[in-house]
């Protein structure tokens, strides 16, 4: 909550001092640490709440589902009134309220989907999450470009998938310009790709993207909105949560207007499970990430690291971050100690207790604090005990959550996806051209074998026309001139011989002449 226009997070444990951090200095980073079940939740959002107060939007996750509850006030428990009663919290302004919430989800069920495109999302971070080699992330940019070059819009997966396999038909002729690229290495990024659509990372590419400027608005009591990741099912896989969390922070950091220092901050990033962004990450990305939260801070956006333990961030990140709440640490063994005595090192000491000691002793809802001062030099550390928050502890009814994504403003923006033109449209279209033209010279060689059979039919039957009309007209004829020849034959054989016998022979001769010259004439 807000004491003094300050984001009070806890009490001296001597009860003497309110500790809070300065609006001006939010924007310096921060790191919540801590073993599990140390309170770290609580810290994040007493955090939350106050900043959401002071009208500053925040992003966070929520991996266990119990901050959900921010949407509803807290009730009145006997626990709570021992602690309202120790921090004097009636007095301040203490009430039990909820907090504007907007629900977001990778997968679209537990919130509002969270989408961006394969051109937004970019070759570097894709590359890691589909854990591609070096030389495989090499060729996955130039596939990028080469879709750039040719204004093909990349949006979802299926538009990946057929670019990568276009590419691969063309490897030789592509190779000649941007250098060689192996069908075996496009075919290994295809199957990465469809190993992705499997394990459900493809529902977070596609249309309508992400507007993160939807992070920044306020509710109608002028609060700033608490935006809600439910990472439930997306932690299943974690380099899909770290590598989409990364996304959001980097496109905050490059849509963000420069504003340097700031009275308080445009909006705060809460990074839950921050151990899972920097485990097997390449050097590159690293530096990637460091040089993100050193710069982003003049874009007036405050990121806070939340994890069990300082060592799960790498050292160039961890000096960027001002303000600290430290749960307890647990060791058991030396290896941990070793990470306790590490961590109690990072706090400037304070002359009346043991840092490393205390670490260790620390119960649940305690914490050991320090915050920049106005100077933005760190304070002190002080062991604290940690506000509870105004909102609901826990989590709430699927009913109550489903309710409010459907009431949400941006809940007709987001709810449906939009498959747009794009790649894999054009290469359909392109090859559905290839394909009728292909069916249309075939059809074309089928028409032409067909009339050639036709007419060669017609040649036939007309051919077997004319034989059998020349074989009718040849009976005919032979019939008639073996008659004329006959009767002429008859009379020859008269005249000749005088006799039956004679004209008999005459008429015979005669119809053999008259049929012979006949088949001569029109031809056997």
């Amino acid at each position: 909550m807000l004491y003094d226009e300050k984001i009070w997070i806890g009490q001296d444990y001597d009860g003497a001092e309110k500790l809070c951090i300065l609006p001006e200095m939010v924007n310096r980073h921060g790191l919540i640490t801590g073993a599990t079940g140390t309170g770290k939740t609580i810290t994040l959002k007493v955090m939350a709440e106050s900043l959401s107060e002071m009208g500053v939007p925040v992003f966070l996750s929520d991996v266990k589902g119990d901050l959900a509850g921010m949407l509803l006030p807290g009730t009145e428990t006997q626990d709570m009134a021992e602690r309202k009663k120790y921090f004097g919290l009636d007095a301040a302004g203490f009430r039990y309220q909820g907090y504007p919430v907007e629900f977001w989800d990778v997968e679209g069920k537990g919130g509002l989907p969270l989408r961006t495109t394969i051109s937004e999302f970019g070759p570097t971070l894709l590359a890691r999450l589909l854990e591609l080699s070096e030389l495989q992330a090499d060729i996955l940019s130039i596939v990028f470009r080469i879709a750039d070059e040719h204004q093909l819009l990349l949006l979802d997966t299926k538009d990946l998938r057929a670019m990568l396999q276009h590419v691969a038909e063309h490897s030789k002729e592509y190779s000649e310009t941007y250098g060689n690229m192996s069908k075996q290495s496009l075919n290994a990024i295809l199957r990465a790709v469809v190993a992705l659509e499997t394990e459900g990372g493809d529902r977070f590419f596609g249309e309508p993207a992400i507007d993160i400027h939807d992070f920044m608005v306020k509710g109608a009591d002028g609060k700033g909105c608490i935006n809600i990741m439910d990472a439930r099912k997306t932690m299943q896989n974690p380099r899909i949560y770290s590598t989409f969390m990364l996304y959001m922070l980097s496109e905050l950091f490059e849509q963000m207007p420069e504003v340097g220092d700031m009275a308080e901050p445009s909006m705060v990033f809460f990074f839950d499970e921050a151990h899972l962004l920097f485990e097997d990450a390449p050097k590159a990305l690293i530096a990637k990430i460091e040089q993100v939260v050193k710069l982003i801070r003049s874009k007036g956006i405050g990121v806070y690291f939340i994890s069990q333990n300082p060592a799960d961030i790498p050292d160039t990140v961890l000096a960027q971050l001002g303000n600290k709440v430290q749960h307890a640490l647990r060791a058991y063994t030396p290896a941990e100690k070793k990470r306790v005595h590490a961590a109690a090192q990072a706090f400037r000491a304070n002359p009346a207790f043991d840092t490393e000691a205390v670490l260790e002793e620390l119960g649940t809802g305690e914490a050991l604090i320090s915050f920049l001062d106005q100077d933005g030099r760190p304070q002190m550390v002080r062991r604290a005990r940690i506000l509870p928050p105004e909102s609901k502890m826990g989590p709430v009814e699927e009913s109550e959550r489903t309710a409010a994504i459907k009431a949400s403003a941006l809940y007709q923006k987001y709810a449906v996806m939009i498959d747009r033109d794009s790649a894999y449209e054009y290469f359909k279209r392109k090859s559905g051209q290839k394909e009728l033209e292909r069916q249309e010279a075939k059809e074309a060689e089928e028409r032409e074998k067909r009339e050639a059979r036709e007419q060669e039919s017609m040649a036939k039957q007309e051919e077997k026309e004319r034989k059998k009309k020349l074989a009718t007209v040849k009976s005919v004829g032979r019939s008639t001139a073996g008659t004329l020849g006959r009767e002429v034959g008859y009379a020859v054989g008269k005249e000749l011989f005088g006799s039956s016998i004679g004209r008999r022979i005459g008429g015979n001769i005669g119809a053999a002449l008259g049929r012979g010259i006949l088949d001569t004439l029109l031809g056997r």
